[in-house]
C-alpha cells in the first residue's frame, strides 16, 4: 500500500500516541490495562520510598533505596504505594510523625524535601516500575487531616498533642470535611505536587508514564454518620480537581472498604463516582478484632473466614460498578506477637497465600479484583534493640511510628514469606 508524504506522517503520529497511551495504566470494563493487555499486579506499600533519597548518607539513602527497589523487582514487586509528603513537625496525638515535612505550615512548602520523592519516581522509571501516591492521610502519623484543623485552630494544641482516645479522634478529625480553609489548603497541596516537574528528570508528574495512579489520602473516613454528605462531596470535589490538572493517570481514594466507609452503601456511592476509577479496600484483622494476638492460632480460622468474605463482598461491588479492585493494604503480626527479624511468620505466610490464592483465581478468570499491595515492606531497616517503637533517626521500615517496628513489616530476610509471595507475583 502507498502512502503520499503526508498521509504517511499521520500515520506515524497516530501510531506514536498509541504507543504512548499504551504506557499509561488505563480501565476498561471493569479491568486495568498496560500495554494493550489486561494488568494485574502484586505489590506492595513502600511509603518510605519517597524519604530514602534525601539522607545525606548515601548508603542508607540513595543505595539503599537502589538495592531496595532491585530486591523488589526480582522478586516480582513492581507495584509500589508511597507517600508523597508529610504536613507539619512534632508530635501529634502523641505520636512522633516521620519527617522531614513538607508543608511545613499552612501553604508553605519546602520543595527540597520533595526531591527524595523525584529520585523515587526517576530509580523506578529505570526498572518499569509503577507508583501509586497518596496525597495526605486520615491518620495522624504524616500531619494529614488533624494538623490542616489545627492550623485554622480547629483544635487546640494541648488536645492535637496528646493522645486522643478513639471517640477524641473521630470527632476531632470529622470537622475536616466542613473546614473549608482546611479543604482549600489541602488542595492547594494536591494541585502543587501533581503540576510538579521532577527536578531529576525533568518529566512533569501528569506525565510521568512510572505513575500508575493518584491517591485522595490513606485511609479517609467519614468518622461519623453525620459527615457523610460532606465526606462524599471532599471525594468528589478532589477527585474532579486531580482530573482537570492530569488527563493521563488514574484516580482512586484510598478507602478501606466498607469497614471504613460506615456502610457499603456509603462505599459504592463514593467508589460510583466518574472520576474514580477503582475501588480500593484495607483488611486489618488485629485492629478490627477479628485476631486475638494472644491466641493467635485460635483465631486464625475466624480471621480467614472473615477476610474472604470481605474480599468477595467488594468484589462483587467493583462488577456492579464495572471497575477494577485493589486491595492495597493487608498484614498479621508475626507469630507470637512477637516484632524481632527473624523470629516465625508461619500464620502469616498462610495468610498471604489465602489473599493471594483469591487474587489468582480472579485473574485466571478475568475477575475485577485485580491487584493486592501488602503492608508493608520493611527492605533493609534494622530495628532498634530494645526500643518499641520509632525515633527521628531511626530507619524508616514500613511500619509507621505509632506501631511496634516490626508488627507487620516483611524484611528482606522473611525467606518464607517471599517464596509464597513469588508464587504468585511470577506466575503470570
Amino acid at each position: 500500500m502507498k502512502f503520499n508524504l503526508p498521509v504517511r506522517i499521520l500515520f506515524f503520529l497516530l501510531m506514536s500516541a498509541g504507543l504512548s497511551a499504551q504506557r499509561f495504566v488505563s480501565t476498561d470494563n471493569g479491568h486495568f490495562v498496560y500495554k494493550n493487555q489486561p494488568y494485574y499486579f502484586v505489590g506492595t506499600n513502600y511509603w518510605y520510598g519517597s524519604f530514602l533519597g534525601l539522607n545525606k548518607d548515601p548508603e542508607k539513602g540513595i543505595a539503599r533505596l537502589r538495592r531496595e527497589l532491585d530486591f523488589l523487582k526480582e522478586k516480582g514487586i513492581t507495584n509500589l504505594r508511597v507517600l508523597v509528603g508529610v504536613e507539619g513537625n512534632g508530635k501529634i496525638n502523641g505520636v512522633n510523625r516521620v519527617e522531614p515535612s513538607w508543608q511545613y505550615d499552612a501553604g508553605k512548602f519546602n520543595d527540597e524535601n520533595l526531591k527524595g520523592l523525584d529520585i523515587f519516581m526517576d530509580e523506578i522509571a529505570k526498572r518499569d516500575m509503577k507508583a501509586v501516591l497518596f496525597l495526605s492521610n486520615n491518620w495522624e502519623w504524616s500531619g494529614g487531616w488533624l494538623q490542616y484543623l489545627r492550623w485554622n485552630n480547629l483544635i487546640d494544641q494541648e488536645t492535637f498533642q496528646r493522645v486522643m482516645n478513639w471517640d477524641e479522634l473521630r470527632d476531632e478529625t470529622v470537622k475536616f470535611y466542613t473546614c473549608e480553609s482546611c479543604i482549600q489548603q489541602y488542595h492547594a497541596q494536591v494541585k502543587r505536587i501533581v503540576e510538579r516537574r521532577n527536578s531529576i528528570n525533568g518529566k512533569k508528574y501528569n506525565t510521568d508514564k512510572s505513575l500508575m495512579a493518584w491517591e485522595i489520602a490513606n485511609e479517609p473516613r467519614p468518622m461519623r454518620a453525620a459527615a457523610i454528605e460532606a465526606y462524599h462531596n471532599l471525594i468528589s470535589g478532589t477527585a474532579a480537581l486531580i482530573k482537570s490538572l492530569d488527563k493521563k493517570h488514574l484516580v482512586t481514594t484510598g478507602s478501606e472498604g466498607e469497614m471504613g466507609s460506615e456502610s457499603m452503601a456509603v462505599f459504592k456511592m463514593v467508589h460510583s463516582d466518574p472520576n474514580i476509577d477503582y475501588l480500593t479496600i484495607h483488611i486489618w484483622p488485629k485492629n478490627w478484632g477479628w485476631l486475638d494476638v494472644n491466641d493467635m492460632k485460635g483465631t486464625f480460622a475466624k480471621l480467614k473466614g472473615n477476610t474472604i468474605q470481605y474480599i468477595s463482598s467488594h468484589e462483587k461491588a467493583a462488577a456492579e460498578l464495572k471497575k477494577p479492585l485493589v486491595l492495597e493494604e493487608f498484614g498479621l503480626p508475626r507469630d507470637g506477637h512477637v516484632f524481632q527479624p527473624g523470629t516465625p511468620t508461619a500464620l502469616r505466610d498462610e495468610y498471604f497465600e489465602t489473599i493471594l490464592d483469591l487474587w489468582k483465581i480472579s485473574r485466571d478468570h478475568k475477575g475485577n479484583f485485580a491487584g493486592v499491595n501488602f503492608w508493608a515492606y520493611n527492605g533493609e531497616a534494622i530495628p532498634v534493640s530494645g526500643q518499641t517503637y520509632w525515633k527521628h533517626g531511626d530507619d524508616y521500615m514500613g511500619d509507621p511510628p505509632m506501631e511496634e517496628q516490626g508488627l507487620n513489616g516483611v524484611y528482606n530476610s522473611d525467606v518464607s514469606t517471599w517464596k509464597i509471595i513469588q508464587k504468585y507475583s511470577k506466575s503470570n
